[in-house]
């Protein structure tokens, strides 16, 4: 019941199934280890219904400089200026045990979630309609339930996938780093850069991250002959602190020895039995997309999960989650190993090098960069045949006026699949869904009051239609763009698509 499964257990209870999510701990890890989010999970804690309860633990994530080997600025990736395109600032950074505490009492809430907390899994087995799982509780006693899936969301080394004999494919990268997390003082605070830093040094590279508050996290690369156990010791931690802050100006939260992985699922799915989350895929963590990526799994499969449960779907839609995330969650891993070995250079004459070639391409001006850039498209699965840039992104959500009040459009529009089409071409996209297809609900989109009476303040989703030139798109429940359309004739050989996943 860490975030991918508390995620997870809202999500599928919000869509009326009966869930039970289990954790051998009994409480929350009081340690901070995640440390930055993004819009995109902001959006999913939006349609939880947690936003306003989260907000006192996130704050937005400051520029991120990286310095080369004399020191020089050599690389800065930012945030993106408003208006936002999902609602939210795009990067964030937050503080993981009271926002995990406000995910685990939303989930309390629910009524068709059973929480039990003590009690680990002891064995799954496979049956034809169900799966059998045993567990036992802290007190040693055996209990049996069955279910019709089953999601291991339980950590690097996850029980479920083990026990499923799923394997994990290295990706190729595997370093040790120290991980510090200090609470400064009013003396530290005053005399710690006002900037996330990437220290991109061969003998010692370094990261600096600013977190909500006081809080302050440093990452520090493992020498070759170095003890990683023993560096976690505060008597070796103050020393590589030094050139920052002396004990003076805080005091250690946290400090521990990590092996920075790059490892993927083989398989995300074996029957009834899936993986999500850590269990599924670990990376570097130069962009702090870790628990962002098991939310984003969390996201992906909970809607398909209720179709196919209900008896909405196909087996061939739940097979697109294993299909959508393991190759995004590739291709970012992909792009954030290439930070990591940018950060992490060991040889100075490469190094110096990186720093010659980066200052070049920037031609004397080091621009921002911002992070969301690296996050790439989905490119297969449930998503339109026809090409374009815009099929496999996050549609933007706009900030509207409803009912005299400014307010984020999921809030007021119906969950599930959305055709939004601009209100001058509506008339060009009048169509009945098919009974074996989903309901889809079409929206008109004008900057003036629609017929629904929506009019929107930020502009993002008009802005979206002049970008990507198109005058219609069809959106899954995820807020994935499914496809993109400028007739009634393409919007009608999609629905034509649909059909792999709709008896």
């Amino acid at each position: 019941m860490g975030p991918t499964g508390a995620v997870l257990s809202a999500l599928l209870a919000q869509m009326g199934l009966k869930v039970l999510v289990c954790d051998a701990s009994t409480d929350i890890y009081d340690k901070p280890r995640a440390i930055a989010l993004d819009h995109e999970i902001m959006r999913v804690f939006q349609e939880i219904g947690i936003t306003k309860a989260v907000e006192p633990f996130v704050e937005p994530f400051t520029d991120s400089k990286f310095f080369g080997v004399k020191g020089q600025l050599i690389k800065c990736m930012s945030t993106l200026p408003p208006p936002y395109p999902l609602g939210y600032v795009p990067s964030l950074v937050f503080s993981q045990p009271p926002l995990e505490r406000v995910l685990r009492e939303k989930v309390g809430t629910l009524e068709n979630v059973q929480v039990k907390l003590g009690l680990r899994l002891m064995a799954l087995d496979h049956a034809a309609d169900h799966v059998a799982l045993t567990f036992e509780s802290l007190a040693g006693q055996k209990e049996h339930v069955q279910a019709k899936y089953v999601v291991g969301c339980d950590g690097a080394s996850s029980f479920v996938r083990q026990a499923v004999g799923i394997e994990l494919e290295d990706l190729g990268f595997d370093q040790p780093w120290l991980v510090v997390d200090v609470l400064l003082n009013e003396k530290g605070m005053s005399k710690l850069p006002k900037v996330s830093m990437q220290i991109c040094e061969p003998k010692r590279p370094c990261t600096y991250v600013i977190g909500p508050k006081n809080h302050r996290r440093f990452e520090v690369a493992i020498n070759e002959g170095e003890d990683p156990k023993a560096l976690q010791s505060p008597e070796q931690v103050w020393p590589l602190l030094a050139r920052w802050m002396t004990p003076d100006d805080g005091v250690l939260w946290r400090q521990a020895s990590y092996r920075f992985h790059a490892l993927l699922a083989k398989e995300w799915r074996r029957g009834r039995v899936m993986i999500a989350g850590d269990a599924a895929h670990q990376q570097p963590p130069f962009l702090g997309q870790g628990m962002c990526q098991g939310i984003r799994d969390a996201h992906n499969l909970a809607w398909k999960l209720a179709q196919l449960i209900k008896g909405q779907a196909t087996q061939a839609l739940l097979d697109t989650y294993a299909q959508e995330r393991s190759m995004h969650v590739r291709e970012l891993t992909t792009r954030i190993k290439a930070i990591g070995l940018l950060v992490a250079e060991r040889d100075e004459n490469k190094a110096l090098a990186r720093d010659e070639a980066l200052l070049k391409e920037a031609a004397g001006e080091i621009k921002p960069t911002p992070r969301q850039n690296v996050q790439p498209p989905l490119n297969v699965g449930c998503l339109s045949h026809t090409e374009h840039p815009a099929v496999g992104t996050v549609f933007p959500q706009a900030s509207i006026m409803h009912q005299g009040q400014e307010t984020l459009m999921d809030d007021v529009l119906a969950k599930g699949w959305r055709l939004f089409v601009q209100s001058t071409h509506a008339s060009d996209f009048k169509f009945q869904s098919p009974g074996s297809l989903p309901s889809i609900e079409v929206i008109e989109w004008a900057a003036e009051p629609s017929s629904q009476g929506l009019r929107e303040c930020t502009g993002v989703v008009a802005e979206w239609f002049t970008r990507m030139k198109v005058h219609a798109a069809l959106i899954r429940p995820d807020h994935c763009v499914f496809g993109v359309f400028n007739s009634g004739l393409e919007l009608t050989r999609a629905l034509d698509q649909l059909h792999t996943y709709y008896p």
